[in-house]
This record gives structure tokens, C-alpha cells and sequence, in this order.
């Protein structure tokens, strides 16, 4: 085996394989010890008696020194699963809440969700600086989103021809048709001579309301962000009306600051009860025509308050003409753990259940805004 393949069983196993594979040295010693200072502390370790460090005295790295080092040390991707790990599985928290480890941090979607998790232990100079990293990453997530919501709302594709040449408005069928005649089949090969093209029309667009349900349990935190994000994106396109409605055990009408993701976030309190039959009742009483209306229910489902109102509540949307989705994720991962019986219930009433992208559900959307 090459030394770096040697150098690389090293950094995996830690010191316990000094003996095995020798001791390291220059940044591969840097390295050993940033992966020591985080992964040193797991309690699995613990248990089997495996320790990922080199001794029993206290690590002299500071999260400072460490977070310079690993920065230093790893690539970036490296570097963002680190601190990843540093604040979701071990929950080092002066990540995020110490003054001179956010002057130098580098956010990043896991920093945002740690901000959002501990915003609450902050005095005002250390939120202040925390504010920065969430306006960074909150930015970036808008300006994807947008990207992705100006190509479905670019207008429905009429069954016209178009002289604009574009490969989203390719004609695949007209095309194969026109073109048969030049099929070779001992190539097995069509070879097209002129290429069909769909225009696309901007139909009068009657307006809709859609109105997101966004649960506040700690568990949606991936969710909240993203549904925050959505709604700015959904806010002032033609034809949408968009409402964002956060709830616990209690409803909060978020909808003034809609445009500001960043202060909808920072206003979201995570935790708490769950009563998701309030927040359709609630959604119920803002609805002004019944037909042209989306109501986005983004939860887990576990219903801390009567299942039974909120199956009752579906059902009534639904009987009414509201689409009623019911979304166990809205996310860029879609990977939902949710109440599944609680969610067929909302199924049997009717309401579409799933996990979606924000993107997959600003397609949803703009498809039933240009009908």
C-alpha cells in the first residue's frame, strides 16, 4: 500500500492505529487531531472503549483554533460536514453562538438550521452577527428558487408552432412525424431534418390564493426554512396570492413579512405543541373563492390536538374544490418521516399527500395558475 494510502487507514482509525501504521506528521497531524477534537467525544467510542484521540488529557483546541484549522486543512465540502456534525450530532452550540466564531465562519444551509435551533440562547451582539450568516444562506436559497420558479411561470406551451428555437419547447412528437422519412433501419437511427418547436403563450391568469401551513415542531426545521423561502419566491408573481401561516399550538399570521424571508425565520419559534386542525381552520376562514385556492399543509402529522377536526377540516376543503396538499416534507432532500396513519386519513378526505422540493411545488403551482 502508498504512504497516502497508509496516511488515509491513519486519519480513519485514529491513534489507536499509531502502533500499526506510525505516527503522522505536518497537516496530516492538523487533520488527526481537528477529526479527534469532534469525533473524540462520541459516546458509542466511549462505550466500546475506543478512544479517537491520542490521551486522556483535555483537547487544547478551542472551537476557534479548530474551526481555523479545519478551514486550513480540508476542502470545503469536508469542512461544511464537519461543522455539521459539530452542531447537529454533538450540539457544540458556541458555533453558532460565540462572537468570534461567527466573525469567521463560513455559512452554510447546517449553520442556518443551528442558528434557527439556539437563535433563543443569544444576546443582541451575538444575534446580530448570527443575522449575517442567516441573510447569506437565506439569499443564496432565493436566488436558486427564483431561478427555477421563472421557468414554470414562463407561460404554458401552446400546441402552435414556433419559429424560436429552444430546446425546453421541443416538439418531440411532431418532429419523430415529420421526419420518419428518414429512418435508416439498418442503423436503427432517425436523422431529423427539420426540428418542431412549441411556442408558449401567456394566458390571462385568474388569480389564486396559496396559502402555506408550515408546523413549527423542531423535527420541520429543514421544512420551515424552506417553505419561508418559497413563499418570498411565490410573493408578487402573477396572478398567486401567497399567505404563510406558521402554528404550534397556537397560529401565527406571517404573511406581512413574506418578502423578508430572513424575518419571517427569525421570528419562527421552533418547538412546542402541534394542533394542525387549528391552522385548517384557520386557512379555511382566509379563503375567498374556493376553486382557486391551494392549501399547503406542511407537517409530520402527529396531531397533538383531534385528529378527527383535522380529518373533518380536509374534508370540508376538499368537498369544496380547494386543492389541499399535505406536504410530510418541502425540502431540497423531499425525505419525509411523518405520521402515515394520520396522513392516509388526509388522503381518504381527499388531500394529496407527499413530500416535494421547493421547486417541485413552484411547478405545482404555476401548472394550475396557467390552466
Amino acid at each position: 500500500m502508498s504512504d497516502h494510502g497508509l496516511e488515509r487507514w491513519r486519519l480513519i482509525l485514529g491513534a489507536p492505529a499509531a502502533g500499526g501504521l506510525g505516527d503522522l506528521t505536518g497537516d496530516a497531524a492538523g487533520q488527526d487531531a481537528a477529526l479527534s477534537w469532534l469525533y473524540g467525544r462520541d459516546e458509542e467510542l466511549t462505550r466500546r472503549d475506543i478512544r479517537r484521540d491520542g490521551g486522556p488529557g483535555p483537547s487544547r483546541l478551542t472551537t476557534v483554533d479548530w474551526l481555523d484549522g479545519i478551514t486550513r486543512l480540508f476542502p470545503k465540502e469536508t469542512v461544511e460536514r464537519l461543522q455539521r456534525d459539530a452542531v447537529e450530532r454533538y450540539e457544540i452550540n458556541d458555533i453558532v453562538t460565540d462572537p468570534a466564531v461567527l466573525e469567521r465562519i463560513e455559512p452554510n444551509p447546517a449553520l442556518l438550521r443551528a442558528v434557527l435551533r439556539t437563535k433563543h440562547l443569544m444576546n443582541p451582539e451575538v444575534l446580530r452577527l448570527a443575522r449575517r450568516l442567516v441573510d447569506t444562506v437565506v439569499r443564496d436559497l432565493v436566488a436558486r428558487l427564483a431561478t427555477e420558479m421563472r421557468q414554470s411561470f414562463s407561460g404554458a406551451r401552446a400546441r402552435r408552432a414556433s419559429r424560436f428555437k429552444q430546446a425546453r419547447d421541443f416538439d418531440a412528437r411532431r418532429t419523430i412525424r415529420a421526419n420518419l422519412g428518414h429512418y435508416r433501419p439498418e442503423e436503427r437511427r432517425l436523422y431529423v431534418q427539420t426540428p418542431y418547436f412549441l411556442s408558449r403563450s401567456r394566458r390571462e391568469l385568474v388569480p389564486w390564493q396559496v396559502i402555506l401551513l408550515v408546523d413549527q415542531s423542531a423535527s420541520m426545521l429543514p421544512s420551515v426554512i424552506h417553505s419561508a423561502v418559497t413563499a418570498a419566491c411565490l410573493w408578487g408573481l402573477p396572478g398567486v396570492r401567497t399567505h404563510l401561516i406558521a402554528f404550534d399550538t397556537e397560529v401565527v399570521d406571517l404573511t406581512d413579512d413574506v418578502a423578508e424571508p430572513v424575518e419571517v425565520l427569525m421570528k419562527t419559534q421552533l418547538g412546542g405543541g402541534t394542533d394542525i386542525a387549528r391552522a385548517v381552520r384557520y386557512a379555511t376562514g382566509l379563503i375567498e373563492r374556493p376553486r382557486r385556492a391551494i392549501v399547503a399543509v406542511i407537517s409530520d402529522f402527529y396531531e397533538g390536538g383531534s385528529e378527527n377536526d383535522l380529518v373533518h377540516g380536509v374534508r370540508e376543503l376538499a368537498g369544496q374544490g380547494t386543492i389541499v396538499l399535505g406536504l410530510a416534507a418541502l425540502d431540497e432532500e423531499a425525505d419525509p418521516a411523518f405520521d402515515r396513519k394520520c396522513a392516509q386519513r388526509l388522503a381518504d378526505a381527499g388531500a394529496t399527500v407527499g413530500a416535494m422540493t421547493p421547486g417541485e411545488l413552484a411547478a405545482f403551482v404555476a401548472e394550475r395558475v396557467g390552466r
